[in-house]
């Protein structure tokens, strides 16, 4: 597994160890550590997006070679919260990667979404959310459930874009999701049920709770 942290639109600093968007993902790559998995948590080498340039995509890029070079064939599941999402979004066409979720994603208008063919994907936003747009990522998974039916997204009620309040049932829902995809344990009925629904069902449904 590798995991994608956040950062902003425009930033040419170093990602620090004391960065808050790489420390808010630290635990939750330790909760999800189990035997036969290696979780692995990218640093950035700069802070931001940085378009044209897409500085964390080349990172992502550089990360998924490294793991192909030492563990060829091996499947990986890609995890990013905010830029992290939207970075593992971008760099899920490569060949080992079997399964991306995104949470509270960063989305654009006119993001693509082709290269999630064969993929399972996985989105979860936050409804208190203020720094990105849950009405682009549902729009975004209406998308790419157009080329790969296994994908779900999931409204976690009560949550915004940090992901503090109700931090252990993000965690739930991410642990789920990845060992089910890697075959550690059965897919979680609420994410297998998501997924088996004809779009929009299955692209809104409340975190723990029925479909809407």
């Amino acid at each position: 597994m590798l995991v994608l942290h956040g950062g902003r639109q425009v930033g040419h600093a170093p990602v620090r160890r004391t960065n808050l968007a790489y420390l808010r993902m630290v635990p939750l790559a330790k909760a999800l550590r189990r035997p036969g998995l290696e979780v692995r948590v990218t640093r950035y080498r700069k802070r931001g997006w940085n378009a044209p340039d897409l500085d964390p995509v080349r990172d992502a890029e550089w990360a998924l070679d490294r793991i192909a070079e030492q563990h060829p064939g091996k499947p990986v599941v890609l995890v990013g919260h905010s830029m992290g999402a939207r970075t593992a979004l971008r760099v899920a066409a490569h060949p080992q990667v079997t399964a991306v979720c995104a949470l509270a994603p960063w989305i654009e208008h006119g993001e693509p979404y082709e290269q999630l063919a064969g993929r399972s994907l996985l989105i979860a936003h936050g409804d208190q959310e203020r720094t990105t747009d849950p009405a682009l990522s549902y729009r975004y998974a209406t998308r790419a459930k157009q080329v790969t039916e296994r994908t779900a997204r999931f409204s976690v009620r009560g949550d915004g874009h940090a992901m503090l309040r109700r931090a252990g049932d993000w965690t739930r829902l991410v642990r789920d999701f990845v060992w089910g995809e890697l075959g550690f344990e059965p897919v979680a009925p609420d994410i297998a049920n998501a997924m088996r629904e004809a779009s929009p069902h299955g692209l809104d449904v409340p975190l723990g709770g029925a479909r809407v």
